[in-house]
């Protein structure tokens, strides 16, 4: 199985600042690397990402970081060119529309051109509303469509579009940065919720964050992420702000519980459990979600992971947990999360679809 090496077209790798797919990036890009394929990742200057990064350029990749114009863009594309794998990911953020017609003109020979949606159920939602949408078009010239979760429904979506093939690759955990550390002061909590705020989450948040700090006044609540400042909160919530990711383990260690709130759409859709599932699995923690349709293909409901289906039943299983019940269910979380959802699991499915 020879190496491969790949260009990679995406948001950010080094900074997670309002870019929450970095720590899948990462994941995926280190246990590539691990393999013997060769990454370099091209992401824009934009943002402000480049003042808020997470971490230096890394061994195991490539970083090219690219001013946010289209002839430096034109410039990374003619650096791709011959590649054996071009990937362009979903929500670049600067001229994701071009980039999307150009990579595929790189196809050719033994370059093979993908496309990676780290958001398909908006994606498609989107494409599906207008018809006019340009993505649509480019569907089919894509060599295959990549996903990191939807399951069977966005991949019956995706064919529907024309695409010659569709795959979910799903997030996942690496150990060797999220992993059980000891809790924290600073992140003391009976519950915590980290996320950015996002038009298509905010009000679930409403509903199963800040309504249940409402009806349990004598409980401490945590909030991180970005663009939560000016929102209304009560008095026992505190608020963190931007968390950056060498603070993920002891933020997910530290609390009771740890709360996963899904975005609307990968509610909806369903078989899409967020990166901070995982990473929050790798740490031991407790984790209490939202309800989604798929939840028993990744954890067991009410032994690996806690299940509400509304902001009364968050309440409620929060007023039950005991600290040894919490534990418990952290401990299991984390054996099925190292035992099948680790990003080396990850690696060798991307292996199996393009190496064979």
């Amino acid at each position: 199985m020879g190496a491969l090496s790949i260009s990679f077209f995406g948001s950010s790798l080094v900074s997670s600042y309002w870019n929450g797919a970095a720590t899948y990036y990462r994941g995926l890009v280190r246990a590539l690397h691990r393999q013997g394929h060769r990454v370099t990742f091209y992401e824009p200057d934009a943002y402000e990402r480049q003042s808020h990064r997470d971490m230096d350029d890394p061994e195991w990749a490539r970083v090219v970081v690219y001013p946010a114009t289209e002839e430096a863009l034109f410039r990374c594309l003619e650096q791709a060119h011959g590649s054996d794998l071009i990937i362009k990911a979903s929500g670049v953020g600067v001229f994701d529309e071009l980039l999307e017609q150009e990579v595929v003109l790189l196809k050719g020979g033994t370059t093979r051109v993908v496309f990676w949606d780290v958001d398909a159920p908006a994606t498609l939602e989107r494409i599906t509303a207008n018809r006019e949408d340009p993505f649509r078009r480019l569907i089919p010239r894509y060599d295959m469509i990549l996903t990191y979760g939807g399951g069977a429904p966005v991949v019956s979506a995706y064919r529907s579009f024309g695409a010659r093939d569709c795959v979910p690759i799903y997030n996942g955990l690496d150990p060797d940065t999220h992993f059980p550390v000891p809790p924290d002061p600073r992140f003391s909590a009976d519950l915590s919720f980290l996320g950015n705020r996002l038009p298509d989450r905010e009000r679930r948040v409403e509903d199963f964050f800040l309504s249940v700090a409402g009806h349990l006044p004598g409980r401490k609540f945590l909030l991180a992420g970005s663009g939560w400042a000016d929102k209304w909160r009560g008095e026992n919530i505190s608020y963190l702000g931007h968390l950056g990711t060498r603070d993920h383990n002891a933020f997910n260690c530290s609390p009771r519980a740890i709360l996963n709130i899904s975005r609307s759409s990968m509610a909806h859709n369903g078989f899409s459990p967020a990166t901070r599932v995982f990473e929050a699995a790798g740490a031991g923690a407790c984790i209490i979600t939202d309800r989604w349709e798929g939840i028993e293909h990744f954890f067991e409901p009410d032994s690996e992971i806690m299940v509400a289906g509304s902001g009364g039943e968050v309440a409620e299983i929060l007023e039950r947990l005991t600290p040894e019940r919490a534990a418990l269910v952290g401990k299991r979380a984390l054996a099925r999360v190292r035992a099948e959802h680790t990003y080396a699991h990850r690696a060798r499915q991307f292996e199996t679809i393009f190496c064979a």
